[in-house]
């Protein structure tokens, strides 16, 4: 075995052969691990999506948008029975270090798979080193761990900034997104969540966003506290809110909730209710009337042909 950080990869490893993954990201919760890869090839590695899904029991769910990858996993180890064409890539172990906050995923895979397996993700950004167990390539298997920070999943909705004649939701929740992400937080996803059209509240569309965010334990409040702090300076209106979901899953009562806030009216009380019977935080950034809408995106955010669908 030999233990090599990114840097180290790509000075042995130059070859017209070579195609360095973008990033690597790992959340955690619980048993469940969310692995997030940035590939080379955006519609070219769907091949690897459908091989790592069909290869690896401790996947659960795989998806692809454009060249991001998204593994739901349990972390334990299940060996790969490798055959080219059939089973050629997957994942066959997956531990959590808590001691060193570190997520160890051991990829496998035969011919160019085997070379994907270490080589390409380890020169990714997000990746502290790689155990390279089998170098691949040609006919051969290549085999290797990949080592990143142990993230957390937080999810932020928020809803009501813009007012009748100015301002728009969307676009400030991704500026937000985008200023802390140059700041040095992790900002994953933005989604927008089409609400009940026929709400007499509404500025115009009615759509509130979910903002997806890998956070490092010790970080989690910083964040939060950094985000009310730039919508407080951008907001326009004064019935701005948020919600705050920890975690890699969606309770099925904030899924029903969600879907009851697309297709009939909703109100403050019932939205404070349910997320305190989920332990959701609701935040009062300027008012109260948003946390019905930044309540109800949280509810939808993994699913985006839903979130988008108009019920009128």
């Amino acid at each position: 075995m030999e233990i090599l950080k990114p840097e180290e990869l790509k000075e042995k490893f130059s070859d017209p052969w070579i195609a360095p993954y973008e990033k690597v990201i790992t959340m955690v919760d619980g048993d469940t691990v969310e692995l997030i890869e940035y590939h080379p090839c955006p519609s070219g590695s769907h091949w690897l999506l459908y091989q790592y899904q069909h290869s690896s029991e401790l996947i659960m769910s795989a998806r692809r948008d454009g060249n991001k990858h998204v593994y739901m996993c349990k972390t334990g180890r299940k060996p790969i029975d490798l055959k080219a064409s059939i089973n050629a890539a997957g994942i066959e172990e997956i531990v959590v270090d808590d001691e060193k906050n570190e997520v160890k995923v051991t990829h496998g895979g035969l011919a160019g798979a085997g070379v994907g397996a270490g080589m390409c993700r380890g020169m990714g950004e997000g990746v502290k080193y790689v155990e390279l167990l089998e170098v691949g390539g040609g006919s051969k298997e290549g085999k290797a761990t990949v080592v990143t920070p142990k993230y957390e999943k937080l999810v932020i909705g928020i809803d009501d900034t813009d007012v009748k004649d100015a301002g728009a939701t969307w676009t400030m929740a991704h500026n937000i997104g985008s200023q802390l992400k140059d700041e040095g937080f992790e900002y994953l996803d933005h989604i927008i969540c089409q609400l009940y059209p026929h709400n007499p509240h509404k500025t115009q569309n009615c759509v509130s966003i979910a903002l997806t965010f890998a956070v490092l334990e010790e970080d989690k409040e910083r964040l939060i506290e950094r985000l009310i702090e730039i919508l407080k300076h951008d907001t326009l209106s004064d019935k701005t809110a948020i919600a705050i979901l920890e975690g890699i899953g969606i309770p099925q009562k904030l899924r029903e909730y969600a879907m009851a806030t697309k297709t009939g009216m909703m109100d403050v009380e019932t939205a404070e209710k349910v997320a305190d019977e989920l332990g959701i935080p609701l935040i009062a950034v300027t008012g109260e009337q948003g946390k019905v809408g930044a309540l109800a995106a949280l509810g939808l955010y993994d699913d985006c042909d839903e979130a988008v669908k108009v019920y009128y």
